[in-house]
């Protein structure tokens, strides 16, 4: 059978991001594949450097929507590291706070977009809906529906009041019932099952191979979260389960998202619960001595690292992250190897990339 090559893109197939592909293809069989990024690149690694560390706080969450918080939380612990700075306690909580409701936010929205991809309306529908409770939460707390603007070099900019904590608790326990549901939903659909079990498998050597993080790797039996290997924030006293499946398929990966989204809620009622009184930031922030320091969190879909370099200035000499969807979307050539063409935008959008914050 002769091999052909047909080009996708620059239009993402579940998502509207660019994300350029050359597939090759013997019949209905995908046997190659090439991603051809920058399609959205912004020189934001150039903009870093025209601007001071606190107004890169601004910038950097504007890298990505979805993953907004990770960003600016993971360049402020940089900047801490070198500077020596420790945030308060209470900040802390609250850092973790924000991060958690970001990443239910986007892993529902992950969830969604398989739902559409398959054909279940109702199903995207019910996803959705159950996500609108974080936006209103997002909205309500921080004023904003996905930048979230709570992060400042030393701290944090905002604070929960008893009543704005007494709201926060009260959503976690309206996503608790819903999220168990639509858990039982993904688990039984048999159209769902049907799309994604077996389909896109990245086997652990491979995703070894790929050194893929996130929800990607622990899909493949990879139990590697930066929360527990390298805890930040309040997570080292925090109790949560690692969400690790063996096979592989993009069933597995929806599975992680969705069990990581069920613990997210308990650590953010942990967060309340055990919130220590105090300041949200450090009252005197020391000058930003000459120095380097690498800092890493775990963003909705894996290991997000930022490297930075300073003088003694409060401009970078160097700015530099690494993002989660840099090394997924590299296994697509596994995952995709052998598959149906019509099932590019399904297994594409399982490892939930980011085009903007890895083209950048």
């Amino acid at each position: 059978m002769s091999t052909k090559t047909i080009t996708i893109g620059p239009s993402q197939l579940a998502l509207e991001e660019p994300m350029y592909f050359r597939v090759k293809t013997e019949g209905e069989i995908v046997v190659g594949l090439d991603v051809m990024a920058g399609h959205v690149h912004r020189g934001m690694e150039h903009l870093v450097m025209k601007r001071n560390l606190y107004q890169n706080i601004t910038l950097l969450e504007r890298l990505c929507s979805l993953c907004s918080n990770s960003h600016p939380s993971t360049f402020c612990t940089a900047v801490e590291e070198i500077a020596g700075i420790r945030i308060p306690a209470r900040a802390e909580y609250l850092r973790t706070i924000a991060d958690e409701i970001k990443r239910i936010s986007s892993h529902l929205f992950n969830c969604a977009v398989i739902a559409h991809i398959t054909g279940r309306a109702p199903i995207f529908k019910q996803a959705m809906e159950i996500r609108e409770i974080m936006q209103d939460t997002k909205e309500s707390i921080y004023g904003n529906r996905m930048d979230l603007a709570a992060n400042c070099i030393g701290g944090v900019r905002y604070d929960l009041t008893p009543e704005s904590a007494g709201y926060l608790a009260q959503q976690m326990e309206l996503m608790k019932a819903p999220l168990d549901e639509l858990f039982w939903v993904y688990t039984t659909d048999p159209a769902i099952r049907e799309r994604s079990e077996g389909v896109g498998i990245l086997s652990r050597k491979n995703a070894v191979d790929y050194a893929v993080v996130g929800p990607v790797a622990r899909a493949s039996g990879i139990d590697y979260d930066v929360r527990k290997k390298s805890p930040y924030g309040a997570y080292d006293r925090l109790s949560f389960t690692t969400s690790v499946e063996q096979s592989g398929d993009v069933r597995a990966r929806i599975m992680v998202r969705l069990r990581e989204a069920r613990e997210a809620v308990s650590i953010i009622d942990q967060c309340l619960a055990d919130m220590p009184a105090g300041p949200v930031w450090a009252d005197i922030l020391p000058e930003i001595p000459a120095g380097e320091a690498i800092a890493k969190s775990e963003a909705p879909r894996g290991e997000l690292i930022y490297y930075l370099n300073t003088d003694g200035t409060d401009m970078p000499v160097r700015l530099k992250w690494r993002v989660p969807s840099y090394m997924n979307w590299d296994a697509l050539k596994t995952m995709l190897h052998g598959e149906h063409i019509a099932d590019i935008p399904l297994i594409v959008n399982s490892i939930d990339p980011c085009i903007s914050c890895t083209d950048r």
